[in-house]
């Protein structure tokens, strides 16, 4: 039987005491050499003193970069093991120069989005939150028969801002319910729109035929103020703008504008910057929902990731390589 590699964890407190629950230390431990304490930092005494032997890193929320300090006094460091989604922390020119290999649970954290994202696409295009609200300060009966005939999911149309990991299952878990579905991505060929089920369109379409626009793109220099004013002017009156990838893809400004005036609604887990300044007008607009950033892995929902991540680390430590790996040419692309 080959030797257990050794491993060390490395990420913030808070996050330490969220993810790492005593049985996913054992799971982790089942595999490797834990060193015995969590890493907060990578270049303190403690650290310094584990890094000299350690082989993988298990990182997380948190984690420091793997700058140049750290990694000349870890010269057996050959793996990073990420329980989280972006690696974009963590990995440095130094690190990649090194060849050392990483792998993110990135694809775990997509579903709890996912399912954020297909719910707030459900609940809004029936009006359920604002009606919620309404009904709670009117406290009387509602006429159902006055409901506007376009308030429903029947044959809603529903657009996709990317084909992300996050994307791609948005449109598979939407593929149940009656729904018009557009895609706008020019990665994606329309041979692959076809296999994904929707209409690949183009991006002034999306916004201009959607009743609900849903953003999954990374945030990269050129997606910066993609969703721009012109974008956010063209979609139809009380459409949907449903953000949770990063808060700086839409023209917050703009977003602003359109919602306070009442003209479309929008559901923002991520803001620019977040948080958004107590004042700001978007906290007291009641055609928006913001939400803390929630929407990826939150309480047992780590539990996924984790398990991702020794799956991965079982697979490396039989010398299989991992299943999910990050490819340095592929990171600019990632969130």
């Amino acid at each position: 039987m080959p030797e257990r590699p050794s491993a060390a964890f490395a990420l913030s407190p808070g996050a330490a005491s969220a993810v790492l629950t005593p049985e996913a230390v054992a799971a982790f431990g089942e595999v490797c050499a834990l060193a015995p304490r969590p890493l907060h930092d990578l270049v303190g005494p403690e650290a310094l003193d584990v890094l000299r032997t350690t082989e993988v890193l298990i990182t997380g929320w948190g984690c420091p970069p793997l700058a140049p300090a750290a990694l000349d006094v870890a010269p057996r460091l050959k793996a990073v093991v990420h329980t989280a989604g972006s690696i974009r922390g963590i990995m440095t020119e130094a690190a990649w120069e090194r060849g050392i290999e990483i792998t993110s649970a990135a694809a775990a954290n997509a579903h709890p989005v996912a399912e954020y994202t297909v719910a707030m696409i459900l609940l809004t295009g029936k009006r359920v939150l604002e009606t919620a609200r309404d009904y709670r300060t009117a406290r009387s009966a509602v006429d159902w028969t006055r409901v506007a005939t376009h308030v429903g999911n029947y044959r809603r149309t529903v657009g996709i801002l990317s084909a992300s990991l996050i994307g791609r299952r948005v449109i598979e878990l939407l593929r149940p319910y009656d729904l018009r579905l557009l895609l706008h991505d020019p990665y994606v060929t329309a041979e692959d729109a076809a296999a994904l089920g929707v209409e690949l369109v183009g991006l002034d379409e999306l916004f201009a035929r959607s009743t609900t626009v849903s953003v999954h793109t990374p945030l990269l220099p050129e997606t910066r103020g993609l969703v721009n004013a012109d974008l956010i002017g063209s979609m139809r009156p009380d459409a949907v703008l449903i953000n949770t990838a990063r808060g700086a893809v839409v023209d917050q400004d703009a977003l602003t504008q359109a919602a306070v005036a009442g003209r479309i609604r929008a559901v923002l887990d991520v803001t620019d910057p977040e948080v958004l300044p107590p004042e700001h007008p978007l906290w007291d607009c009641p055609a928006v929902t913001i939400t803390p950033h929630l929407a990826g892995s939150q309480g047992n929902e780590w539990q996924r990731l984790t398990e991702l991540a020794v799956s991965e680390l079982r697979r490396w430590a039989a010398g299989d390589g991992f299943a999910h790996s990050v490819r340095r040419e592929r990171s600019a692309f990632l969130a």
